[in-house]
């Protein structure tokens, strides 16, 4: 019992344990009183039915011609004595209503009936069930179990309200003794069996609630630095498993989440000192201009010339980089872009002199499928284009690059991709080429490259038209980039 009393006494109101054990003792007791209850009312039906047998077998042991001599004996002789039963009554009652004690003091005092009553009786003694008794009380107090028979030969006459009736009666306190031993022995067989279902409770719930319990000594030991831990699915139990594997996926998307977070950390981090360092330096350039000016530069008119062309560049440049990312911050709020339908191929069509006058004297091919249509903002997609030819003028030769455009409808889809014959790039290297401000080692010169920004919104521009960009490359080979788009 000791270690049920120590878990007694750790148990809190608001614990699962707690209000286990308090519900479970809540419907055994409840079980137990009706079980009790309907036990005493089965078992007090039939003792007072079997003692109420027993007892017509006794009142119809009671010779009927004896019942005169009994009411008045012969010559003032003294009435025998047939009945010597302490716990029992025995009265003849007339058809006046009076009594004659036929036990005088050897027994009970019979109880009362007033005159309605026995007229009842007379009616129902014909009739009566032989398990039909009355529970009635004496002028002492004393519950007896009462029955009735005709004193008369011909109980017939009783109809017509005639007649004498033998009454005999038994105290019924032996019966309620028997009925309170055995609500006393049931009460201590009840207390024991709710002794032992606790002992049980504890000896099962300690085991069915131990991976409930391991799951929360686990939860406790987990914080940000270990977020890849993962509790064990297979504890035998079927509620406990689903609810370690809902919590395996929570910390699943919350390690995803945290490392997002980091991530974007991260970039935040590295876009805030990248800008600053685009716009740093042809500030610092205007900046430098401005000074020589001020020192007499101005004076000169080739200085002059020189440094305001310079200044009218770097301001171009800032320009260019300020309104990149004003654009990026748009597309980064997930904008409801007009959308139109559009022949994507003659698009690309209109936009071969343009490209041309881009490439220079590299060689351009366009391998484009005839009336291709999309829901798509014209403009955006054709700055997807120009970023992408962009992006593939900057790393091929400017005698012998080579650039393919294709347009062709796959599995349900439009695949738009630029393809050139560049230096390509390492594998490491594939994954970042979408980030901003990212340039591969080669272009970080301002002659081949710009601020980094052109992957970067073209990524955004056509996942805000739900498709995707990817990019294939091997040093040495190009670079082929892919875009899908929903077909229109």
């Amino acid at each position: 019992m000791k270690p049920i009393r120590k878990i007694l006494q750790t148990l809190s109101p608001s614990s699962l344990r707690y209000q286990l054990l308090s519900k479970m003792l809540i419907i055994l007791s409840l079980i137990l009183v009706v079980i009790g209850f309907f036990q005493y009312i089965v078992l007090k039906d039939f003792l007072y039915k079997n003692e109420a047998e027993q007892l017509r077998g006794t009142i119809m042991s009671v010779p009927i011609g004896a019942l005169g001599e009994l009411a008045d004996p012969p010559g003032g002789r003294e009435r025998p004595h047939f009945f010597l039963v302490e716990n029992m009554s025995l009265s003849l009652i007339q058809e006046d209503g009076t009594y004659i004690d036929l036990l005088e003091n050897n027994g009970l005092v019979s109880p009362k009936l007033s005159q309605a009553e026995l007229e009842e009786i007379k009616q129902n003694i014909p009739v009566r069930n032989r398990a039909d008794y009355h529970l009635l009380k004496d002028e002492n107090g004393t519950e007896q179990l009462v029955l009735f028979r005709p004193a008369l030969r011909n109980p017939n006459r009783f109809q017509n309200g005639e007649g004498a009736i033998l009454q005999m009666g038994v105290s019924s306190a032996p019966l309620q003794q028997l009925l309170w031993k055995q609500w006393l022995t049931f009460m201590l067989l009840s207390a024991f069996a709710i002794a032992a279902g606790i002992w049980i409770y504890f000896s099962v719930i300690k085991k069915t609630l131990g991976p409930l319990s391991n799951i929360v000594s686990s939860v406790q030991t987990i914080n940000a630095t270990n977020m890849a831990y993962r509790i064990p699915q297979k504890q035998g139990q079927e509620e406990i498993d689903l609810l370690s594997e809902s919590f395996n996926d929570m910390l699943q998307r919350l390690e995803l989440s945290f490392g997002q977070e980091r991530e974007a950390k991260e970039q935040m981090r590295r876009f805030i000192a990248d800008a600053s360092h685009e716009l740093r330096t042809p500030l610092t350039s205007v900046y430098g201009y401005l000074e020589v000016l001020l020192r007499g530069a101005a004076q000169n008119p080739n200085q002059l010339s020189m440094a305001l062309d310079n200044m009218y560049g770097e301001t171009k440049r800032v320009i260019k980089l300020v309104e990149e990312l004003l654009l990026l911050a748009k597309l980064d709020q997930a904008p409801e872009l007009e959308l139109q339908s559009t022949n994507l191929t003659e698009l690309i069509r209109d936009m071969k002199p343009q490209l041309s006058i881009l490439a220079g004297k590299r060689m351009v091919t366009f391998h484009l499928v005839n009336d291709v249509y999309a829901n798509v903002n014209p403009d955006k997609i054709k700055q997807v284009i120009l970023n992408l030819f962009q992006n593939a003028i900057q790393h091929t030769d400017v005698a012998q690059g080579r650039i393919d455009i294709r347009l062709e409808v796959k599995d349900s889809s439009i695949h738009l991709s630029v393809e050139d014959n560049g230096s390509g790039m390492e594998k490491d290297k594939l994954p970042h080429v979408f980030e901003r401000f990212y340039r591969i080692d080669y272009s970080r010169n301002r002659e081949y490259g710009g601020a980094g920004l052109g992957l970067s919104i073209t990524k955004a521009i056509v996942e805000a038209h739900h498709g995707s960009v990817d990019v294939v490359s091997a040093p040495g080979e190009g670079a082929k980039f892919y875009v899908c788009l929903p077909m229109g």
